[in-house]
C-alpha cells in the first residue's frame, strides 16, 4: 500500500517500509497558508493520536497545526525545516515532509481519502 492518503484538513501520509508513514501537508494547504516562516516539530518517540496536533507551523498569514492522519510514534523529523521552512512551500509532497511515524493501527488508513477522493473534495472548496 504505497498510495498517498489524505485528510479533510489537507494532511497527507505515505506509507513506506512496512508500518512507517511519512506525513506532510498538501499543495492546496500550503497555498492557503502562504509562505511558511516557522516550523515546530515534535520530539522523537512522541506518541501522537489520530487527529491530534503533531506539528506547529506559522506562515505570513496565520499559525496552524498539522494534525496526525493516524496514530503512532514519531520515528523521524525533518530537521531541515527548522532552518528552511520554505521547503514546505516549494515541495510540500517531497522535501517539505514534516515527520515519519510508526503507525500504531494501519486500519486507520482506511478512513482517509485516496487521491481521486481528495481531488474531488478540494474541487468543491
Amino acid at each position: 500500500m504505497s498510495a498517498v492518503r489524505y485528510t479533510k484538513d489537507h494532511e497527507w501520509i505515505l506509507m513506506e517500509d512496512g508500518d512507517v508513514g511519512v506525513i506532510g501537508i498538501t499543495d492546496y494547504a500550503q497555498e492557503q497558508l502562504g509562505e511558511l516562516v516557522y516550523v515546530e516539530l515534535p520530539e522523537l518517540d512522541q506518541e501522537i493520536g489520530a487527529g491530534s496536533d503533531a506539528v506547529v507551523i506559522e506562515s505570513v498569514k496565520a499559525a496552524s497545526e498539522v494534525k496526525a492522519p493516524v496514530s503512532g510514534a514519531v520515528v523521524e523529523v525533518n530537521e531541515a525545516l527548522v532552518d528552511e521552512p520554505e521547503k514546505v512551500n516549494n515541495d510540500p509532497m517531497g522535501e517539505g515532509w514534516f515527520i515519519k511515524i510508526k503507525v500504531a493501527n494501519t486500519g486507520e488508513l482506511d478512513e482517509l481519502m485516496d487521491e481521486d477522493a481528495y481531488k474531488a473534495y478540494t474541487d468543491d472548496l
